[in-house]
């Protein structure tokens, strides 16, 4: 009977129960009907266990990193720089949203908190700059899957939590592939310039001009360089080098810029709590489903089923490709990646697939996933930003989409892609 968790689970969330409840009803339901109640307060106390991890607090503290640099308005000088290096082209605002979220991928790590900042301030930019409210809604969501793809990157710490990798061969492996959505959705961008003649965002700036962006731009780019280069050198964990980004974005918003005041702190902090507790709500209940799926040999059983289908892992990777890609559309990345993670990352393990490039490959395709119709998280902060319908901004964001759907599968049929940084480093074989 346990095997009928996950559609049960489904249903629960087709009918529109909260994907908490629902991670913890459908195995909790299951088990009390299969005469297992003491296995009932196993699931329930997992719950806690799930969010009781020294490397899980690393997810709160970038959180708050980001909500501080947001109020400091450390945000508004990226998007500055930005439009110093991009706002000359044709399309200029459309290159500065995705360079901008390339940048603020590096302080936050988080495709909500990207698509919350800079949609408020590039929507309505954009369609004052003639843009239809629709496509800067449907960029924004687009460019902001690079955030938790390029490091610091929330979803890669999770995955690290279950898994047992390193987070900063992890970190490292987002770097290249973030680097080529960001670079695939700037193209794209092009093309529909030239197609459509999307306005020029500004004249070009001298290099002047461009070093005085730089110069008001260093201290929020020292951020990922602060967080990376204190990770590979060894002198502070993921989970301490998120609490020194909280306290850099805190000494350059109290004293450096002086753009943020001890009164903003109260709402800062409530902000980021709830943000932080939502994701560890869904990372505790997601704990504990994974309960139940041990409990139910679903592992075995899905493994014999999906070597049965072809040896070859090649053939192996697309599929699993396309299941990913269907299941991020319905399902956030981080339970997403606590569920199937330790379900599908043995059987590629033993395929020979490096388990660093399998990380990048799911955590990826999830990502991207939040972007994804019909329920895309990012779509529906961008919609509640922008206050256009999600169904529209999901017929504007397919180009954009298609793009991210080419880089999965370059980075998946070429591990050189994601792997070569952290062999470079030492952080993989």
């Amino acid at each position: 009977m346990l095997v009928w968790f996950l559609p049960l689970f489904l249903l629960f969330l087709m009918i529109g129960l909260p994907v908490f409840f629902g991670l913890l009803a459908a195995p909790g339901i299951l088990l009390w009907l299969n005469g297992q109640e003491r296995d009932i307060t196993l699931l329930y106390r997992n719950l806690y266990n799930g969010m009781d991890s020294f490397p899980l607090m690393a997810i709160p503290f970038f959180m708050l990193a980001g909500e501080l640099m947001n109020r400091g308005g450390i945000t508004m000088r990226l998007v500055e720089f930005s439009q110093a290096m991009m706002g000359h082209f044709r399309g200029g605002l459309a290159h500065v949203n995705i360079l901008s979220s390339m940048l603020f991928a590096g302080l936050s790590g988080s495709a909500v908190a990207d698509t919350s900042a800079l949609g408020s301030m590039l929507i309505p930019a954009m369609e004052k700059q003639g843009y239809t409210r629709r496509f800067a809604a449907a960029i924004t969501a687009a460019s902001s899957v690079i955030g938790p793809i390029i490091p610091p990157s929330g979803i890669m710490i999770i995955y690290a939590y279950v898994m047992g990798e390193s987070v900063a061969a992890l970190f490292l492996a987002g770097i290249v592939p973030g680097v080529m959505v960001g670079l695939g959705l700037m193209l794209m961008v092009k093309v529909q310039a030239d197609k459509y003649d999307f306005p020029v965002a500004t004249k070009k700036h001298s290099w002047g001009e461009r070093g005085q962006a730089s110069l008001k731009a260093f201290f929020p780019l020292m951020t990922p360089v602060i967080i990376l280069g204190g990770i590979l050198a060894g002198v502070f964990t993921p989970t301490e080098a998120a609490a020194i980004a909280v306290a850099y974005a805190l000494f350059i918003g109290l004293f450096v810029m002086r753009t943020l005041k001890i009164g903003d702190l109260p709402d800062v902090l409530n902000r980021a709590g709830i943000t932080s507790a939502v994701v560890l709500l869904l990372v505790g209940a997601a704990m504990a489903f994974k309960t139940v799926v041990s409990l139910s040999h679903a592992p075995e059983a899905m493994a014999e089923f999906v070597l049965g289908l072809t040896s070859d892992p090649l053939i192996l990777l697309f599929l699993i490709n396309l299941l990913l890609f269907i299941v991020g559309m319905f399902l956030d990345a981080g339970p997403a990646i606590i569920i199937l993670g330790p379900i599908l990352g043995p059987i590629f393990v033993s395929l020979g697939v490096d388990p660093i490039h399998f990380a990048i490959i799911m955590s990826v395709n999830l990502t991207v996933g939040l972007a994804t119709p019909p329920m895309g998280l990012v779509l529906f902060v961008a919609s509640s930003v922008s206050g256009e319908r999600v169904e529209t901004i999901s017929k504007a964001i397919l180009p954009f989409l298609a793009v991210e759907i080419v880089v999965i599968f370059l980075i998946t049929y070429i591990p050189a892609i994601s792997m070569t940084v952290p062999r470079l480093t030492g952080f993989a074989n």
